[in-house]
C-alpha cells in the first residue's frame, strides 16, 4: 500500500469541520476547534496535525475528498516522494 503524508495547517484551519464530515475516521476537531489528523491504527492525539499513513486507493480518495472540502485549503496531502498533491499548486 502506498504511504501518504496528511497535514493540517492549524493557522489556516477555521474549524469548519467539513473534513470531519467527509472523513471522520481521519480527522477530529480538537479543543481549539482545529482539525487534527487521526490514524485509525493509532490512539487519537488532538495536537497531531500531521501523519504519514499507508492507505488503500479508496482511503486515499476519501482523504483527497476531505482535503478538497476544506474552505481554506488547510489540508495538505503529499505522496511517498514528497510531492504535494493537494492543494494543487
Amino acid at each position: 500500500m502506498p504511504k501518504i503524508r496528511v497535514k493540517v495547517d492549524p493557522d489556516l484551519c477555521i474549524g469548519a469541520a467539513s473534513c470531519v464530515t467527509v472523513a471522520e475516521q481521519y480527522f477530529e476537531m480538537n479543543s481549539e476547534n482545529k482539525a487534527a489528523v487521526k490514524d485509525p491504527a493509532l490512539p487519537m492525539d488532538p495536537d497531531v496535525f500531521e501523519r504519514i499513513m499507508e492507505v488503500t486507493e479508496e482511503q486515499k480518495d476519501l482523504l483527497v475528498l476531505a482535503a478538497k472540502s476544506c474552505p481554506t485549503l488547510a489540508i495538505f496531502i503529499y505522496d511517498e516522494s514528497g510531492n504535494q498533491l493537494l492543494p494543487e499548486q
